[in-house]
């Protein structure tokens, strides 16, 4: 065997070995613990995989093998997320259809992961549009319908032009679509909504008992966006208020006239309200504007016009001017009477509150900078305790105190807001409740590419889901499936799909709008539990072994999106008794981003560039014909576009497999943006020549019944400072991959290959070549889950049978990993004068004695007084002296 890594003599061999013995075939033995390792659901693109996504796999193969070894049942599942729009626009471009096209991508996906050496249980594998998938998909979606958790509305919609189907909220980045980029426009169209609202609070209550990054978690709360306050109701006046009308309109006669409820989170504030806004599209305006002039109405509409044009995002965007229109009509202000101005303005969204708010410009920036825009009053009605009038918009309310607030002045602000919430609900004019900004899951598309609705029109007017025995309701094979301009889907030009007849014969119209692709990913982890059932959706008890997902791994651009919906869906689940767990990830990791160099060409003059563009994207060999002050680099994202893209096929070409998989595990912590660079993949090639090359030089000494003997050996120095390194190895390797350390966990092993080195060079006792076949065997298994070909070539070398990945991960004693001496760092007054090597075991006493009676220290400290002495165990002795 060869003393250097040379990947293209073994690990193509391996991975046929691998494969021929079905190796990551899921085990269910009923003695041992499970584990459960997912990756999130990927598309799989024409463009394949890059050594960017390499990584994002690399890091739960990497967890998985070393369960596996120590005796988990792991279930480490592939499949992919085929339905959506990236298949069916791809599909559209190359004038094909998505299922033979999705077919051929995932095949390479799985060749590419294979030829990376990433050991996915194949054998469970499936596609979203897999009939055999989508069945179930529906069949939860009839669970939803059926306990009032999916309904159909007229509702105004992202839309996205150049995809031509709707868009649900978090889809919808700066007012351009999530996918291609355009900009979305708002239609009314009749849309299908799942009630993820109805678990707003269970959803944000969970989140505490979850290891997620905390960045993730943070993310959910504030979309969920939980806020307590008083909703109430304002009468709009029925008089024009004069110049210097005083009236007090809350002694008016009572009368049944036009009103609208605002919810505040500062009640306190409500003496401060000098005008209130409505949402372009709030139900109360025709009615309002029919008692207004002709030249309010205009402009009102002129101004709904112009809100219809903007997405929800671009109106409520920070850096937006706010804009507005008077409606010419006033509203009564219930805490003291007096009439305020109604607006209309599209920075209010109709669907968050009640589409209407109470404005209040002296302590708030966003009604501040609107008052001022329009001229409208501002008024002080909190400020400090101590008397002292800061510049408004004043928003602070710690330690403050209500003003200019009749009998409520003088009052602090939270009991004020008590009393204020008190008096509205003794009144009958509000209540005290909890809100939430989280908006109900829409889930229509008007797309072919999707899974179809399981819904059913009949003559009566009513809708009725499809019976179980009549699912899956199948995609039509059709040639033609473009959508159409006028919001349509395209399954609607289809006579043979739309009409149908219910399990009582009744004729009937499908629905034709099909679901967004993001409620097939919403279960996928449960079907994985037991993917080949025909009869059910899962096996309860196949559930119950496997769920939660123990580690998911994937990036935070799903925070609110997938992430969110997949809890929502497994909540319902739970709660109708279908599966044992109300939360379906345990544990979330995101991994970071593997960038490249990109190199650009500085403008020249008169040259136009791309919008947000530095200079001109150019080929590597046109950089290198350039002057070098015309060039600069930057480290992109991979992308096909950006030419920037390293692929599988080529890092293994020229590196190896086990290279790659070592160069991204080492180059940085798992959760942080790399750049890719060939010296350090060269890096990554050196380190596994020195391991074999360490293999060959220990192999001629090998013994294979070291375990059997080395206890009762006679050891040297050298093999003793070897076991120890090899125990404290077996014991720091397990740590980091327990933690997706995975940059640390390389470094042990490569220091871990220093001190065997080490070990070669000093003089060595006969039975001391027992100490040094512990740590071949050792550095060869910990070896394994980050270079498993390399491992298992080295392990055949050495005349074992089998995997390493069925070898048992070895264990440590935590008397042979203790250290004899550590280093202690002495200081004097903070700064370092002097380290000492003393017994590990010394106690406090015994560092300060040594501290003190060193040379080097004694400088500085003879003649002053030792006033205080400061120990850190195992560490650190700090003298503080006069």
């Amino acid at each position: 065997m060869s003393d250097r890594y040379e990947p293209a003599a073994f690990e193509a061999k391996w991975q046929a070995r691998w494969r021929d013995a079905n190796l990551f075939a899921t085990r269910e033995e009923p003695e041992k613990p499970k584990f459960y390792g997912l990756d999130f659901f990927p598309y799989p693109s024409g463009a394949g995989l890059s050594v960017g996504h390499v990584r994002n796999y690399l890091g739960s193969d990497v967890v998985c093998r070393m369960k596996a070894m120590q005796g988990f049942n792991v279930l480490h599942p592939m499949g992919f997320d085929a339905f959506g729009l990236p298949a069916e626009n791809e599909a559209i471009a190359k004038r094909t259809h998505p299922a033979p096209m999705i077919e051929r991508y995932a095949d390479t996906y799985r060749r590419q992961m294979e030829l990376v050496g990433i050991g996915y249980d194949w054998s469970r594998s499936f596609k979203s549009s897999d009939p055999d998938y989508y069945r179930w998909t529906q069949w939860i979606f009839k669970l939803l319908y059926e306990r009032g958790l999916a309904y159909r509305r007229l509702a105004s919609v992202n839309w996205c032009p150049v995809d031509k189907t709707v868009l649900a909220d978090e889809e919808v980045v700066a007012g351009r679509c999530w996918r291609c980029d355009s900009p979305v426009e708002r239609k009314q169209i009749p849309q299908w909504f799942f009630k993820i609202t109805e678990y707003a609070q269970r959803l944000l209550d969970d989140l505490d008992d979850l290891d997620w990054p905390e960045g993730i978690k943070q993310m959910q709360r504030n979309w969920i966006g939980r806020s307590e306050g008083v909703e109430f109701a304002m009468k709009v006046s029925p008089t024009t208020p004069s110049a210097g009308d005083e009236t007090d309109f809350r002694v008016l006669p009572k009368e049944r006239g036009l009103s609208f409820r605002v919810f505040t989170t500062r009640i306190d504030t409500i003496f401060g309200m000098t005008f209130c806004v409505l949402s372009p599209e709030h139900p109360l305006l025709p009615n309002l504007l029919a008692k207004v002039d002709v030249g309010h109405r205009r402009a009102v509409a002129a101004y709904q016009a112009a809100a219809k044009r903007l997405s929800d995002a671009d109106r409520q965007a920070a850096t937006r001017e706010k804009t507005g229109v008077f409606t010419g009509a006033h509203a009564i202000n219930p805490a003291n009477g007096k009439r305020v101005p109604i607006y209309v303005a599209d920075y209010v969204l109709m669907g968050y509150g009640t589409g209407a708010i109470m404005a209040v410009p002296g302590h708030d920036e966003r009604d501040f900078e609107f008052a001022r825009k329009y001229g409208l009053d501002v008024v002080r009605v909190i400020a400090p305790s101590d008397g002292s009038e800061p510049d408004l918009p004043w928003t602070n309310k710690e330690g403050a105190v209500l003003v200019n607030s009749g009998e409520y002045s003088g009052k602090p602000v939270k009991e004020a807001q008590r009393q204020l919430g008190e008096w509205m609900e003794a009144l009958g004019l509000g209540e005290r409740k909890i809100q939430f900004k989280l908006r109900d899951w829409l889930i229509s598309r008007q797309r072919y590419w999707g899974c179809p609705i399981p819904i059913l029109y009949t003559a009566d007017g009513h809708d009725h889901a499809v019976a179980d025995e009549c699912l899956p309701v199948t995609l039509p094979d059709v040639e033609n499936y473009e959508p159409g301009d006028d919001g349509s889907s395209p399954l609607a030009r289809i006579p043979e799909f739309v009409n149908a007849t219910d399990a009582n014969g009744r004729l009937g119209r499908r629905e034709t709008d099909t679901m967004g692709g993001f409620a097939c990913s919403s279960w996928y982890f449960l079907r994985f539990c037991d993917p080949h059932n025909d009869k059910a959706a899962w096996d309860p008890e196949a559930v119950k072994r496997w769920m939660p997902v123990d580690c998911y791994v994937g990036g935070a651009e799903h925070a609110v999106m997938h992430l969110l919906y997949a809890r929502f869906w497994t909540k319902v689940l739970f709660d109708a008794g279908l599966v044992p767990v109300n939360e379906p990830f345990k544990r979330l990791v995101n991994q970071g981003m593997v960038q490249a160099p990109t190199p650009y060409r500085k403008p020249r003059p008169g040259e136009a560039l791309a919008i947000g563009e530095e200079g001109v994207r150019i080929t590597f060999e046109e950089a290198a014909a350039l002057p070098k002050d015309e060039v600069f680099i930057r480290n992109e994202k991979m992308s096909k576009s950006k030419g920037n893209v390293v692929t599988p096929e080529e890092a293994v070409a020229r590196h190896g497999a086990d290279a790659l998989r070592v160069f991204e595990l080492f180059v940085a912590p798992f959760d942080m943006d790399v750049v890719w660079s060939e010296e350090g993949m060269s890096g990554a090639v050196r380190f596994l020549h020195r391991v074999f090359k360490l293999a060959s030089d220990l192999r001629p000494t090998y013994d294979r019944q070291w375990s059997e003997r080395i206890g009762a050996a006679d050891l040297g120095p050298a093999a003793k400072d070897l076991r120890r390194a090899t125990h404290q190895s077996i014991r720091k390797c397990g740590g980091d991959l327990d933690r997706f350390a995975f940059n640390t966990y390389v470094a042990e092993l490569m220091k871990f290959v220093n001190a065997m080195n080490d070990f070669l060079k000093k003089e060595r006792r006969d039975d001391d070549a027992l100490a040094g076949s512990e740590a071949l065997e050792t550095l060869i298994l910990l070896l394994a889950p980050a270079a498993p070909h390399s491992a298992d070539e080295l392990w055949a070398s050495l005349g074992k049978d089998g995997f390493t990945y069925r070898a048992a991960w070895p264990t440590f004693s935590e008397e042979l990993a203790r250290d004899e001496t550590v280093t202690i760092a002495v200081q004097v007054n903070g700064k370092l004068r002097d380290t000492l090597e003393l017994p590990a075991d010394a106690d406090n006493a015994t560092l300060e004695e040594a501290a003190l009676a060193s040379p080097k220290v004694r400088v500085f400290t003879e003649g002053h007084g030792v006033r205080k002495i400061i120990v850190v165990p195992k560490k650190l002795v700090n003298l503080v002296v006069n």
